[in-house]
Parts: C-alpha cells; sequence; structure tokens
C-alpha cells in the first residue's frame, strides 16, 4: 500500500487507483444510504470517481483524501435527490443483506428490522440523515464529520442527539403500528 499523504512523487494515476481501492465500498455504502437505490449509487460513486480524477491534480491537501470523497459523494447525492424525476417517483428500496445461515423466521425479522432502519434513515432530513450516516455507518469521529461537512462541531453533535431521537421515535412508531414503514 501506497502511502498516498507522503510521497509527493506518486503519479496522479497511482494515487486515484489507489484512492478506488481504498474507498470505493465505503463511498458506495454511503451513496446507498442516501438514496436507497443500488443502480443510482453506483452511477453516483461513478461520477464521484470522474469528479475525483479530473481534480486530483488540484487537491489541496487541507483534508484527507478520504474526507474529500465523501464530501464529493454527499453532495453528488444531495444533487441525485434534488432531480425533479426523483422527487416525484415511488419507490420502495430493495435490501437483500447477506446472513450466514440463520431460520427462515430469523432472517425475515431481519430482513425486515434492516429494511425498516434504512427506510426510516433515509426519511430523515437531510441535515440529520447524513450525521447519522457518517457517525454510525462510517465509524467517523464527530470532528471529522465537522470537517467534512463544513458544520461547527457542537452543531454536529446537537444533529446527533437530535437525529437519533427522531429515528428512535420513528422506529418506535412503526413496530408499535406492526407495520414496517
Amino acid at each position: 500500500m501506497i502511502d498516498l499523504e507522503a510521497d509527493s512523487e506518486v503519479s496522479l494515476d497511482v494515487i486515484f487507483n489507489q484512492l478506488m481501492e481504498d474507498y470505493a465500498t465505503d463511498l458506495k455504502r454511503i451513496a446507498f444510504l442516501y438514496v436507497n437505490d443500488l443502480f443510482e449509487c453506483e452511477d453516483i460513486i461513478q461520477e464521484v470517481f470522474i469528479s475525483c480524477y479530473q481534480n486530483l491534480s488540484s487537491f489541496r491537501h487541507e483534508s484527507s483524501y478520504k474526507t474529500w470523497l465523501i464530501r464529493i459523494t454527499i453532495n453528488k447525492c444531495k444533487d441525485y435527490k434534488k432531480r425533479w424525476s426523483v422527487r416525484n417517483l415511488f419507490y420502495k428500496p430493495i435490501i437483500s443483506p447477506d446472513f450466514t445461515e440463520p431460520s427462515s423466521e430469523e432472517q425475515f425479522i431481519n430482513e425486515q428490522s434492516s429494511r425498516s432502519m434504512i427506510e426510516q434513515i433515509a426519511k430523515l432530513p437531510t441535515k440529520y440523515k447524513e450525521v447519522l450516516i457518517l457517525y454510525y455507518y462510517q465509524q467517523l469521529t464527530m470532528t471529522e464529520i465537522s470537517e467534512i461537512l463544513n458544520v461547527n462541531m457542537n452543531t454536529i453533535k446537537s444533529r446527533l442527539l437530535r437525529g437519533k431521537k427522531i429515528l428512535q421515535n420513528k422506529l418506535e412508531r412503526s413496530n408499535a403500528s406492526g407495520q414496517f414503514r
């Protein structure tokens, strides 16, 4: 593995290939959690890496490559969500997590819980959704999230707390009614 931050003599193509290898899976996971559509998240990640390649030579090293790529991914996801066609279409995401030999009943319950959680996260306002995704799914620190989103640390803390509370209320209501909405 190449130390991308330290070696200034590494070619841009080598850096780009290393970035794709190191971060593609994490970025795809972030995009999926934002858009809930596997095909769209793959398109978004392709756009992210095109943008990365086009701007790699002007990268200023004010943050890490990972932070930079996550910021690009979030912006591309927001652009996708703003499109007219997306706002006017209703669809349900299909999630099929890999399980290792649970019973059919356990598999059904786990799949419904996972689907419910992701659907409820997707319904949250963007300012809460992005903090929850970065904190819990990407396991970033609040400092890193603050840097990525360019938002004050105290704002990140309050969005995380409020987002968790809203998500908890939504999940409790969906479980109380016996439905996974």
